[in-house]
């Protein structure tokens, strides 16, 4: 009996290992309608999303990084958004690049390499949650306008594995923009993070797509 519930043990405990507690809400109240529940910093830092990624791109380059800021294409142009249908649920390869260093000692352009993201049905929104790596995201997606749509949510940092409420903590707060940039490719661009960087873009492609 023993032996034959090792495996599941071991199966469960595996699984374990992405899950990410949840609030009771995400938000303090429920709604579809962003401009509700978004802080007042927020909005600020959604207001200037463009200024922020041209001075960040401008501190990347003067790094030296222009060449690998060329390579990223769309991704990495204040203009690329694109209309067309809503990010859709599922799994996907996120990878994050940090653009413009907030503090001294940190670098103007660092990227990562892909971690496993997932989005899903949250009632009548959706909710997106980075499931690996040491800053993980987690929150909703709202309506937003014709081209790009609006996260608000929580970081969970290193090997906590639960989420804080948005709101809750100002210092762990993520507003951001999700646009579509490809047809099997989005992008969410954070601006003003509350650590390292001044902007963070994480792409957005489905697991067993090709960009």
């Amino acid at each position: 009996m023993t032996m034959r519930l090792l495996p599941l043990l071991l199966l469960a405990c595996l699984a374990g290992c992405d899950v990410i507690e949840q609030p009771q809400g995400l938000i303090p109240h429920w709604t579809t309608a962003y401009k509700e529940v978004i802080s007042e910093t927020d909005r600020s830092r959604l207001r200037d999303w463009r200024k922020t990624f041209v001075g960040s791109l401008d501190a990347a380059r003067k790094s030296g990084h222009a060449a690998e800021i060329a390579r990223e294409g769309p991704l990495l142009d204040p203009d690329a958004a694109i209309p067309g249908p809503a990010i859709p649920d599922g799994s996907y390869r996120c990878r994050v690049i940090k653009l413009g260093a907030k503090d001294p000692g940190n670098l103007d352009f660092v990227t990562y390499p892909p971690f496993a993201c997932r989005i899903h049905a949250q009632r009548t929104l959706q909710r997106l949650t980075k499931l690996s790596g040491s800053q993980r995201y987690v929150g909703l997606i709202f309506p937003g306008d014709a081209i790009r749509k609006v996260f608000l949510g929580t970081l969970v940092l290193g090997d906590e594995t639960r989420a804080l409420q948005y709101r809750q903590d100002e210092g762990r707060d993520v507003a951001g923009y999700i646009e579509r940039i490809g047809p099997n490719r989005w992008r969410l661009l954070m601006p003003q993070p509350h650590f390292e960087s001044r902007l963070d873009v994480m792409e957005l492609v489905p697991q067993g797509a090709t960009r």
